[in-house]
């Protein structure tokens, strides 16, 4: 689940920065390319919930999970594969779109974590 300590420290970007071989560059294309499709993602999700289309829903889940792990946010991978797993076995439904407007707090939160390590970034170029 998401760990609201996390919500107020820098992000984690050793995965990226093992990926590119610490380039700035290419760590802020990344960060960029993320807060870009993301919310396409994100509201897909959402649109699949609403409808209770569970098999999109965890299709959705399934594609935006990865990458949280590359900015350093494994806790939020886990809520969503919670989201993920009970969408594709259709259990707990009851509590999916509370599940979803977590995640959907949470994003707000990382994309001005992403915003500050862009920031950071920069400064190295």
């Amino acid at each position: 689940m998401i760990e609201e300590e996390k919500n107020n420290s820098p992000l984690d970007l050793s995965y990226l920065r093992d990926m590119s071989g610490d380039s700035a560059e290419f760590m802020i294309e990344m960060i960029d390319m993320f807060k870009l499709q993301t919310p396409l993602y994100v509201a897909d999700l959402e649109q699949s919930i609403a409808k209770e289309d569970w098999e999109k829903a965890a299709g959705f889940a399934h594609k935006i999970k990865p990458t949280l792990s590359y900015v350093g946010r494994e806790d939020a991978r886990g809520h969503l594969q919670f989201i993920e797993t009970n969408a594709r076995d259709q259990k707990d439904l009851a509590n999916m779109p509370k599940a979803f407007e977590e995640f959907n707090d949470f994003i707000t939160i990382l994309y001005r974590q992403l915003d500050e390590a862009k920031a950071e970034l920069e400064k190295r170029l």
